[in-house]
């Protein structure tokens, strides 16, 4: 979400046995039964924030692969319209980042790539599958071409 050069993360703190302890996140979870992406953003955004989305963008699929969690698809989506009044969460501190000082907070290295990709308005909708060992990412690929491989 976009407000005024400014993006709502999630500061991951609150939650016991968290892969993202300590990390910025975006806003969002998983998919309920019957569920499609955009209804799940939707809920999420809601449960997470209190806010209720009135416009938004579906930007990419992210696959994550790891050898510790099983495989995920995560729908990228991005918001520029919405009501209500932001509300506390109770997985972690909700704040509003500069666009600037995203690159300076602790993200996933995964996240730091597709984070580049939705901030570029310009950017078509994309496939991204990123693959982990433990917490390091060892291969990166957009649209099937190699980005990061180790």
């Amino acid at each position: 979400m976009e407000h005024d050069g400014k993006y709502l993360m999630l500061h991951r703190t609150k939650k016991e046995n968290d892969a993202s302890q300590g990390k910025w996140i975006g806003v969002g979870g998983k998919c309920e039964a019957d569920e499609s992406p955009d209804e799940c953003m939707m809920r999420e955004v809601k449960e997470e924030t209190g806010l209720t989305i009135e416009q938004w963008r579906y930007r990419g699929i992210v696959t994550f692969i790891s050898d510790v969690w099983p495989c995920e698809y995560m729908h990228l989506f991005t918001a520029d319209s919405w009501t209500g009044e932001m509300r506390e969460c109770d997985e972690g501190d909700l704040q509003w980042i500069d666009k600037g000082e995203l690159f300076d907070l602790s993200l996933w290295e995964g996240d730091r790539i597709f984070l580049k990709l939705i901030l570029d308005d310009n950017q078509p909708f994309f496939s991204l599958k990123l693959t982990y060992k433990g917490d390091d990412l060892v291969d990166a690929r957009l649209d099937g071409k190699t980005l990061v491989v180790r």
